[in-house]
Protein backbone atom coordinates (compact mmCIF):
# COMPACT_ATOMS: atom_id res chain seq x y z
CA UNK A 1 0.00 0.00 0.00
CA UNK A 2 1.51 3.28 -0.75
CA UNK A 3 0.38 7.02 0.68
CA UNK A 4 0.35 9.94 -1.01
CA UNK A 5 3.59 12.51 -0.40
CA UNK A 6 2.92 15.80 1.38
CA UNK A 7 5.08 18.68 -0.12
CA UNK A 8 7.83 19.48 1.99
CA UNK A 9 8.11 23.03 4.12
CA UNK A 10 10.24 24.26 1.03
CA UNK A 11 7.93 23.25 -1.49
CA UNK A 12 5.86 26.30 -3.52
CA UNK A 13 2.86 26.95 -2.53
CA UNK A 14 -0.06 26.56 -5.25
CA UNK A 15 -2.15 29.18 -6.44
CA UNK A 16 -5.65 27.96 -5.26
CA UNK A 17 -7.67 27.32 -8.42
CA UNK A 18 -10.58 29.94 -7.21
CA UNK A 19 -8.15 33.10 -6.46
CA UNK A 20 -9.86 35.01 -8.89
CA UNK A 21 -13.44 34.27 -7.56
CA UNK A 22 -11.58 35.02 -3.81
CA UNK A 23 -10.51 38.67 -4.85
CA UNK A 24 -13.51 39.22 -6.77
CA UNK A 25 -15.74 39.02 -3.66
CA UNK A 26 -13.46 40.12 -1.44
CA UNK A 27 -13.28 43.34 -3.77
CA UNK A 28 -16.95 43.48 -3.77
CA UNK A 29 -17.36 43.42 0.18
CA UNK A 30 -14.21 45.70 1.14
CA UNK A 31 -15.60 48.18 -1.30
CA UNK A 32 -19.28 47.93 0.32
CA UNK A 33 -18.68 48.21 3.96
CA UNK A 34 -15.67 51.21 3.57
CA UNK A 35 -16.70 52.67 0.27
CA UNK A 36 -14.45 52.90 -2.47
CA UNK A 37 -12.12 55.80 -1.42
CA UNK A 38 -12.11 54.03 2.26
CA UNK A 39 -10.22 50.78 0.51
CA UNK A 40 -6.66 50.55 -0.18
CA UNK A 41 -4.86 47.22 -1.92
CA UNK A 42 -3.87 46.25 1.10
CA UNK A 43 -7.74 45.54 2.65
CA UNK A 44 -7.93 43.73 0.13
CA UNK A 45 -4.97 41.63 -0.16
CA UNK A 46 -5.70 41.00 4.12
CA UNK A 47 -9.28 39.41 3.20
CA UNK A 48 -8.04 36.92 0.60
CA UNK A 49 -4.73 36.35 2.73
CA UNK A 50 -1.99 37.26 0.56
CA UNK A 51 0.69 40.13 0.20
CA UNK A 52 -0.34 43.53 -2.16
CA UNK A 53 1.98 42.55 -4.55
CA UNK A 54 0.18 39.52 -5.32
CA UNK A 55 -2.75 41.35 -5.62
CA UNK A 56 -1.15 43.45 -8.23
CA UNK A 57 -0.56 40.62 -10.23
CA UNK A 58 -3.65 39.39 -10.50
CA UNK A 59 -5.48 43.54 -11.06
CA UNK A 60 -3.42 46.69 -12.20
CA UNK A 61 -5.25 48.72 -9.46
CA UNK A 62 -7.72 49.39 -6.90
CA UNK A 63 -10.19 50.99 -9.88
CA UNK A 64 -10.08 47.77 -12.32
CA UNK A 65 -11.45 45.85 -9.11
CA UNK A 66 -13.94 48.68 -8.45
CA UNK A 67 -15.10 48.59 -11.83
CA UNK A 68 -14.99 44.32 -12.07
CA UNK A 69 -17.47 44.38 -9.07
CA UNK A 70 -19.44 47.15 -9.88
CA UNK A 71 -20.49 45.81 -13.06
CA UNK A 72 -19.95 42.16 -11.81
CA UNK A 73 -23.15 42.80 -9.95
CA UNK A 74 -25.04 44.77 -12.50
CA UNK A 75 -24.62 42.12 -14.29
CA UNK A 76 -25.75 39.53 -12.20
CA UNK A 77 -29.17 41.17 -12.69
CA UNK A 78 -29.22 41.20 -16.49
CA UNK A 79 -28.40 37.79 -16.10
CA UNK A 80 -31.35 36.79 -13.76
CA UNK A 81 -33.61 38.61 -15.61
CA UNK A 82 -32.93 36.66 -19.44
CA UNK A 83 -35.09 34.17 -18.44
CA UNK A 84 -37.79 36.64 -19.82
CA UNK A 85 -37.31 35.78 -23.13
CA UNK A 86 -39.01 32.30 -22.54
CA UNK A 87 -42.15 32.88 -20.92
CA UNK A 88 -44.97 34.11 -22.99
CA UNK A 89 -47.53 34.72 -20.81
CA UNK A 90 -47.40 38.21 -19.39
CA UNK A 91 -48.23 37.58 -15.65
CA UNK A 92 -45.81 34.51 -15.51
CA UNK A 93 -43.08 36.44 -16.62
CA UNK A 94 -43.44 39.16 -14.42
CA UNK A 95 -43.75 36.91 -11.80
CA UNK A 96 -40.77 34.99 -12.78
CA UNK A 97 -38.99 38.43 -13.06
CA UNK A 98 -40.12 39.56 -10.00
CA UNK A 99 -38.39 36.04 -7.95
CA UNK A 100 -35.33 35.85 -9.94
CA UNK A 101 -34.20 39.17 -8.84
CA UNK A 102 -35.38 38.93 -5.58
CA UNK A 103 -33.04 35.75 -5.12
CA UNK A 104 -29.90 37.48 -6.86
CA UNK A 105 -30.61 40.37 -4.61
CA UNK A 106 -30.64 38.13 -1.61
CA UNK A 107 -27.63 36.19 -2.60
CA UNK A 108 -25.52 39.18 -2.91
CA UNK A 109 -26.87 41.16 0.21
CA UNK A 110 -23.49 42.01 1.61
CA UNK A 111 -22.23 43.64 -1.72
CA UNK A 112 -25.44 44.39 -3.05
CA UNK A 113 -25.71 47.99 -1.98
CA UNK A 114 -22.69 49.05 -4.24
CA UNK A 115 -23.56 49.70 -7.28
CA UNK A 116 -26.63 52.28 -6.18
CA UNK A 117 -24.30 54.08 -3.69
CA UNK A 118 -20.71 53.69 -5.47
CA UNK A 119 -21.63 53.69 -8.65
CA UNK A 120 -20.78 57.45 -9.05
CA UNK A 121 -17.05 56.53 -9.01
CA UNK A 122 -16.88 54.86 -12.12
CA UNK A 123 -15.43 56.60 -15.06
CA UNK A 124 -17.37 58.22 -17.74
CA UNK A 125 -17.25 55.13 -20.15
CA UNK A 126 -17.85 52.38 -17.14
CA UNK A 127 -21.12 54.41 -15.82
CA UNK A 128 -22.74 53.96 -19.26
CA UNK A 129 -22.09 50.34 -19.00
CA UNK A 130 -23.60 50.13 -15.99
CA UNK A 131 -26.43 52.39 -16.94
CA UNK A 132 -27.49 50.16 -19.99
CA UNK A 133 -27.58 47.25 -17.75
CA UNK A 134 -30.00 48.87 -15.09
CA UNK A 135 -31.85 50.15 -18.27
CA UNK A 136 -32.01 46.97 -19.38
CA UNK A 137 -33.44 45.55 -16.50
CA UNK A 138 -36.26 48.26 -16.15
CA UNK A 139 -37.60 46.98 -19.64
CA UNK A 140 -37.50 43.58 -19.13
CA UNK A 141 -39.60 44.21 -16.40
CA UNK A 142 -41.82 46.98 -18.27
CA UNK A 143 -42.51 44.37 -21.37
CA UNK A 144 -44.68 42.36 -19.14
CA UNK A 145 -46.30 45.47 -17.57
CA UNK A 146 -46.75 47.42 -20.42
CA UNK A 147 -48.95 43.95 -21.65
CA UNK A 148 -51.07 43.41 -18.40
CA UNK A 149 -51.12 47.42 -17.75
CA UNK A 150 -51.83 48.87 -21.49
CA UNK A 151 -53.18 52.37 -19.48
CA UNK A 152 -49.50 53.07 -18.18
CA UNK A 153 -47.64 55.68 -19.62
CA UNK A 154 -43.79 55.52 -20.35
CA UNK A 155 -43.26 57.84 -17.30
CA UNK A 156 -45.24 55.59 -15.06
CA UNK A 157 -44.20 51.91 -16.27
CA UNK A 158 -40.41 53.68 -15.32
CA UNK A 159 -41.76 54.89 -12.21
CA UNK A 160 -42.84 51.57 -11.54
CA UNK A 161 -40.14 49.32 -12.36
CA UNK A 162 -37.23 51.62 -10.72
CA UNK A 163 -39.46 51.46 -7.24
CA UNK A 164 -39.63 47.70 -7.69
CA UNK A 165 -35.82 47.31 -8.21
CA UNK A 166 -35.84 49.88 -5.02
CA UNK A 167 -37.58 47.60 -2.84
CA UNK A 168 -36.21 44.63 -3.66
CA UNK A 169 -32.56 46.31 -3.54
CA UNK A 170 -33.48 47.40 0.06
CA UNK A 171 -32.48 44.06 1.23
CA UNK A 172 -28.68 45.23 0.91
CA UNK A 173 -29.19 48.57 2.74
CA UNK A 174 -29.80 47.17 6.33
CA UNK A 175 -29.07 43.90 8.45
CA UNK A 176 -32.46 42.76 10.25
CA UNK A 177 -33.20 39.67 10.25
CA UNK A 178 -35.15 36.46 8.66
CA UNK A 179 -34.83 33.57 7.51
CA UNK A 180 -34.48 33.62 3.50
CA UNK A 181 -37.41 31.90 2.35
CA UNK A 182 -39.54 35.10 4.37
CA UNK A 183 -37.24 37.37 2.89
CA UNK A 184 -37.36 36.09 0.03
CA UNK A 185 -41.56 36.22 0.36
CA UNK A 186 -41.74 40.06 1.86
CA UNK A 187 -39.65 41.79 -0.68
CA UNK A 188 -41.45 39.67 -3.79
CA UNK A 189 -44.53 40.31 -2.71
CA UNK A 190 -44.12 44.20 -2.17
CA UNK A 191 -42.23 44.51 -5.42
CA UNK A 192 -45.85 42.84 -6.86
CA UNK A 193 -47.46 45.03 -4.78
CA UNK A 194 -45.82 48.28 -5.97
CA UNK A 195 -46.04 47.36 -9.69
CA UNK A 196 -49.78 46.90 -9.46
CA UNK A 197 -49.87 50.60 -7.66
CA UNK A 198 -52.36 52.86 -9.62
CA UNK A 199 -50.59 56.18 -9.55
CA UNK A 200 -51.89 59.21 -8.49
CA UNK A 201 -52.99 61.12 -12.06
CA UNK A 202 -51.61 64.39 -10.57
CA UNK A 203 -50.20 66.62 -7.22
CA UNK A 204 -52.52 65.77 -4.42
CA UNK A 205 -53.40 68.22 -1.93
CA UNK A 206 -54.51 66.15 0.76
CA UNK A 207 -51.31 65.75 2.88
CA UNK A 208 -51.21 66.14 6.85
CA UNK A 209 -47.73 67.59 7.55
CA UNK A 210 -46.94 71.18 6.67
CA UNK A 211 -43.28 71.80 6.85
CA UNK A 212 -41.96 74.52 8.53
CA UNK A 213 -39.76 77.84 6.72
CA UNK A 214 -36.67 77.15 5.30
CA UNK A 215 -34.25 77.73 8.33
CA UNK A 216 -31.06 78.07 6.07
CA UNK A 217 -30.92 82.08 6.78
CA UNK A 218 -31.07 81.80 10.25
CA UNK A 219 -26.96 81.92 10.64
CA UNK A 220 -23.94 80.70 9.69
CA UNK A 221 -24.24 77.29 11.77
CA UNK A 222 -27.33 76.19 9.30
CA UNK A 223 -25.95 77.50 6.67
CA UNK A 224 -22.83 75.32 6.69
CA UNK A 225 -25.44 72.04 7.37
CA UNK A 226 -26.38 73.08 4.16
CA UNK A 227 -24.32 74.33 2.06
CA UNK A 228 -22.15 71.17 3.01
CA UNK A 229 -24.91 68.79 2.77
CA UNK A 230 -25.05 69.88 -0.96
CA UNK A 231 -21.48 69.55 -1.61
CA UNK A 232 -21.08 66.00 -0.29
CA UNK A 233 -24.21 64.99 -2.50
CA UNK A 234 -22.63 66.94 -5.77
CA UNK A 235 -18.99 65.91 -5.21
CA UNK A 236 -18.47 63.64 -2.27
CA UNK A 237 -17.71 63.52 1.56
CA UNK A 238 -14.01 62.68 0.27
CA UNK A 239 -13.71 65.35 -2.51
CA UNK A 240 -15.10 68.05 -0.41
CA UNK A 241 -12.80 70.32 1.20
CA UNK A 242 -12.87 72.45 3.89
CA UNK A 243 -12.25 75.28 1.99
CA UNK A 244 -15.45 74.46 -0.49
CA UNK A 245 -17.83 74.91 1.99
CA UNK A 246 -16.08 77.77 3.57
CA UNK A 247 -16.56 79.24 0.08
CA UNK A 248 -20.38 77.85 -0.34
CA UNK A 249 -21.28 79.71 2.71
CA UNK A 250 -19.18 83.17 2.52
CA UNK A 251 -16.98 82.61 4.77
CA UNK A 252 -13.06 81.56 5.22
CA UNK A 253 -12.36 78.36 6.04
CA UNK A 254 -11.16 79.56 9.40
CA UNK A 255 -14.43 80.23 10.59
CA UNK A 256 -15.67 76.86 10.10
CA UNK A 257 -14.22 75.73 13.07
CA UNK A 258 -15.58 77.62 15.62
CA UNK A 259 -18.84 75.51 15.02
CA UNK A 260 -17.08 71.66 13.95
CA UNK A 261 -13.62 70.56 14.27
CA UNK A 262 -14.03 68.35 11.39
CA UNK A 263 -15.50 67.75 8.21
CA UNK A 264 -16.45 64.57 9.94
CA UNK A 265 -18.16 66.24 12.53
CA UNK A 266 -20.49 68.34 9.92
CA UNK A 267 -21.34 64.97 8.21
CA UNK A 268 -22.45 64.05 11.74
CA UNK A 269 -24.18 66.74 12.69
CA UNK A 270 -26.37 66.61 9.64
CA UNK A 271 -27.21 63.17 10.49
CA UNK A 272 -28.00 64.07 14.05
CA UNK A 273 -30.52 66.76 13.18
CA UNK A 274 -32.08 65.03 10.03
CA UNK A 275 -32.70 61.89 12.50
CA UNK A 276 -33.94 63.87 15.69
CA UNK A 277 -36.61 65.65 12.94
CA UNK A 278 -37.50 62.20 12.07
CA UNK A 279 -37.88 61.30 15.79
CA UNK A 280 -39.89 64.25 16.78
CA UNK A 281 -42.25 63.78 13.85
CA UNK A 282 -42.48 60.33 15.11
CA UNK A 283 -43.49 61.18 18.69
CA UNK A 284 -45.79 64.13 17.95
CA UNK A 285 -47.94 61.80 15.99
CA UNK A 286 -48.64 59.45 17.96
CA UNK A 287 -49.42 61.74 20.95
CA UNK A 288 -51.89 62.57 18.57
CA UNK A 289 -53.48 59.41 17.54
CA UNK A 290 -53.17 56.13 18.36
CA UNK A 291 -54.57 54.56 14.91
CA UNK A 292 -51.69 52.41 13.59
CA UNK A 293 -53.30 53.26 9.50
CA UNK A 294 -53.34 56.78 10.60
CA UNK A 295 -50.36 56.95 12.32
CA UNK A 296 -48.69 55.92 9.08
CA UNK A 297 -50.42 57.97 6.81
CA UNK A 298 -49.23 61.03 8.51
CA UNK A 299 -45.35 59.50 8.90
CA UNK A 300 -45.38 58.55 5.62
CA UNK A 301 -46.78 62.70 4.39
CA UNK A 302 -44.27 64.15 6.69
CA UNK A 303 -41.33 62.21 5.95
CA UNK A 304 -41.84 62.69 1.92
CA UNK A 305 -41.85 66.35 3.10
CA UNK A 306 -38.73 66.51 4.15
CA UNK A 307 -37.47 64.32 1.88
CA UNK A 308 -38.33 66.73 -0.95
CA UNK A 309 -37.51 69.61 0.86
CA UNK A 310 -34.18 68.27 1.52
CA UNK A 311 -33.33 65.58 -1.10
CA UNK A 312 -29.18 65.43 -0.40
CA UNK A 313 -29.50 64.44 3.05
CA UNK A 314 -31.17 60.67 2.37
CA UNK A 315 -29.11 59.97 -0.15
CA UNK A 316 -25.79 61.46 1.67
CA UNK A 317 -26.58 59.11 4.49
CA UNK A 318 -26.46 56.10 2.33
CA UNK A 319 -23.15 56.99 0.13
CA UNK A 320 -21.34 58.44 3.09
CA UNK A 321 -22.44 56.74 6.59
CA UNK A 322 -18.83 55.13 6.14
CA UNK A 323 -17.11 58.02 6.90
CA UNK A 324 -18.64 59.35 9.99
CA UNK A 325 -16.41 59.18 13.15
CA UNK A 326 -16.83 55.48 14.41
CA UNK A 327 -18.67 56.80 17.76
CA UNK A 328 -21.00 58.75 15.71
CA UNK A 329 -21.51 55.76 13.44
CA UNK A 330 -22.85 53.39 16.07
CA UNK A 331 -24.90 56.24 17.73
CA UNK A 332 -26.65 57.22 14.30
CA UNK A 333 -27.43 53.77 13.52
CA UNK A 334 -28.73 53.26 16.68
CA UNK A 335 -30.99 55.85 16.27
CA UNK A 336 -32.08 54.99 12.87
CA UNK A 337 -32.69 51.04 14.60
CA UNK A 338 -35.38 53.01 16.81
CA UNK A 339 -37.30 54.74 14.19
CA UNK A 340 -37.57 51.76 12.06
CA UNK A 341 -38.87 49.10 14.94
CA UNK A 342 -41.58 51.80 15.76
CA UNK A 343 -42.60 52.15 12.08
CA UNK A 344 -42.58 48.13 11.64
CA UNK A 345 -44.45 48.21 14.94
CA UNK A 346 -47.36 50.56 13.37
CA UNK A 347 -46.90 48.06 10.23
CA UNK A 348 -47.39 45.40 12.20
CA UNK A 349 -50.34 46.62 14.38
CA UNK A 350 -52.10 48.13 10.84
CA UNK A 351 -51.30 44.87 8.89
CA UNK A 352 -52.45 41.57 10.59
CA UNK A 353 -50.25 39.59 7.04
CA UNK A 354 -46.82 41.22 9.01
CA UNK A 355 -45.34 39.72 11.82
CA UNK A 356 -43.48 42.63 13.35
CA UNK A 357 -39.97 40.82 11.35
CA UNK A 358 -41.64 41.34 8.13
CA UNK A 359 -42.82 44.98 8.91
CA UNK A 360 -39.21 45.76 9.26
CA UNK A 361 -38.30 45.06 5.48
CA UNK A 362 -41.40 46.68 5.15
CA UNK A 363 -40.48 49.68 6.34
CA UNK A 364 -36.40 49.74 4.86
CA UNK A 365 -38.26 49.27 1.39
CA UNK A 366 -40.72 52.09 2.16
CA UNK A 367 -37.63 54.24 2.97
CA UNK A 368 -35.47 53.38 -0.12
CA UNK A 369 -38.04 54.19 -2.35
CA UNK A 370 -37.67 57.82 -1.62
CA UNK A 371 -34.33 58.06 -2.15
CA UNK A 372 -34.35 55.82 -5.27
CA UNK A 373 -37.08 57.32 -6.77
CA UNK A 374 -36.44 61.15 -5.56
CA UNK A 375 -32.77 60.71 -7.76
CA UNK A 376 -34.59 60.40 -10.55
CA UNK A 377 -37.05 63.19 -10.39
CA UNK A 378 -36.92 67.24 -9.86
CA UNK A 379 -36.89 68.82 -6.55
CA UNK A 380 -38.00 72.47 -7.44
CA UNK A 381 -40.86 73.78 -7.00
CA UNK A 382 -42.54 72.37 -10.51
CA UNK A 383 -45.56 70.56 -11.46
CA UNK A 384 -43.63 67.56 -12.39
CA UNK A 385 -41.58 67.58 -9.38
CA UNK A 386 -44.80 67.96 -6.97
CA UNK A 387 -46.40 65.08 -9.29
CA UNK A 388 -43.42 63.08 -8.43
CA UNK A 389 -43.65 63.49 -4.48
CA UNK A 390 -47.21 62.37 -4.61
CA UNK A 391 -46.37 59.16 -6.62
CA UNK A 392 -43.36 58.35 -4.06
CA UNK A 393 -45.86 59.13 -1.30
CA UNK A 394 -48.40 56.67 -3.09
CA UNK A 395 -45.47 53.66 -3.42
CA UNK A 396 -44.90 54.37 0.12
CA UNK A 397 -48.91 53.51 1.24
CA UNK A 398 -48.37 50.66 -0.67
CA UNK A 399 -44.96 49.24 0.86
CA UNK A 400 -46.61 50.03 4.43
CA UNK A 401 -50.38 49.77 4.04
CA UNK A 402 -51.59 47.91 0.47
CA UNK A 403 -53.90 44.77 2.64
CA UNK A 404 -54.45 42.96 -0.88
CA UNK A 405 -52.09 41.22 -2.85
CA UNK A 406 -49.22 40.36 -0.87
CA UNK A 407 -49.07 36.76 0.78
CA UNK A 408 -49.93 36.19 4.15
CA UNK A 409 -46.74 35.87 6.10
CA UNK A 410 -46.94 35.57 9.58
CA UNK A 411 -47.13 31.42 9.45
CA UNK A 412 -43.91 30.14 7.16
CA UNK A 413 -44.69 28.17 4.21
CA UNK A 414 -46.26 24.22 4.95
Amino acid sequence: MTTARRPGPDAPRRRPKDRKAQIAKASADAFSAMGYHGVSMEDIASRVGITAAALYRHSSSKYELFRDAVLTLGQHLVDCTAIAEDITDPQARLDALVDRLTETAIAYRTPGGLYRWEGRYLRDDDQAALMDQIKLVNRRLQQPLAQLRPELTSRERWTLSSAALSVIGSVADHRAQLAVPEIARVLSGLASDVLATTLPTGPLDDETFTLPADSTRAGKYEALLHESLVLFNKQGFRETSMEDIAAAVGIQPSGIYRYFPSKGDILAASYRRAADRVSGDLAGILAETTDPEQALVRLIDAYVARSFRDPELAYVYYTERVNLPPVDRVALRNIQRSTVESWAGLVAAARSDFTPAHARFAVHAALALVVDLGRLVQYDDTEYSRYSRACVRRLMQTALLDKTAVPRLASPPG
